[in-house]
């Protein structure tokens, strides 16, 4: 008896690893159906043009919007550590004071290359008067772990803390500050890049983990069938 357990205990496993890899197959197709209509329901948002909010409004993800307010130019910030074409450099993230009121959006305005000296901070331009600016609406990221002296160092940020950006803003916002922010995409004499990536929400990649899972499945289920093979032609040889 315990000779044609484990004799079956191959067998038993190849069975669990195709149900498991077909499992995990299903549903990279599932994530990779919600992604595709995802990828849909934005670039119909992309054409249908940008729309205005107010700062009580929740726009979605991706959303272009179209927005007219003030510049707070002694409330920018500057995310450290991000790249563009290879070079280190900064975020520009400033304050909008919306014109109807209602509160403030931050914006990231762009990337600004920085100096030799990390210890100098770049200069950044902030047009003043009315400003329209057009921009992707994007959800703040969660917040990593980091000690509260690892979050801010004057005008310098390792990533962008909502909240304790709100009570730095405190009155200024002349309302409420939302919680989300907008990446500009309008051009702007400012002297900062916009060269965003474009958007990809991973419908392919998810459709590539599929084919791996599958193929897997097709493996087990091969090596599985070789393995039941053998047993069946080693049991006839046994009953003769």
């Amino acid at each position: 008896m315990r000779g044609v357990l484990l004799a079956c205990a191959p067998l038993v496993a190849g069975l669990l690893l195709i149900a498991l890899t077909v499992s995990l197959g299903n549903w990279q197709v599932r994530r990779a159906q919600e992604k595709a209509e995802l990828q849909q329901r934005f670039n119909l948002l992309a054409r249908n043009g940008p729309v205005s909010v107010r700062a009580g409004e929740q726009p979605v993800a991706g959303q272009l919007l179209r927005l007219e307010g003030h510049w707070l130019p002694q409330h920018t910030i500057l995310l450290d550590n991000r790249t563009q074409g290879g070079r280190a450099g900064y975020h520009v993230l400033t304050p909008l004071r919306l014109a109807d009121g209602s509160g403030a959006v931050l914006v990231n305005r762009g990337w600004v290359a920085a100096a030799a000296d990390r210890s100098r901070l770049p200069e950044v331009t902030t047009p003043g008067g009315l400003q329209a600016v057009e921009g992707r609406m994007r959800p703040v990221e969660p917040r990593p772990f980091a000690l509260g002296s690892d979050v801010a160092e004057g005008r310098r940020w390792q990533f962008l803390d909502l909240d304790r950006y709100r009570t730095a803003l405190g009155a200024a916002a002349g309302g409420r500050l939302v919680d989300w922010t907008l990446v500009q995409t309008s051009a702007a004499d400012d002297g900062l890049s916009r060269d965003w990536p474009q958007p990809a929400l991973g419908a392919d990649r998810h459709r590539g983990y599929a084919l791996q899972w599958y193929a897997l499945a097709g493996l087990f289920a091969a090596l599985t069938a070789w393995y039941a093979g053998r047993l069946f032609t080693r049991k006839r040889s046994n009953e003769r």
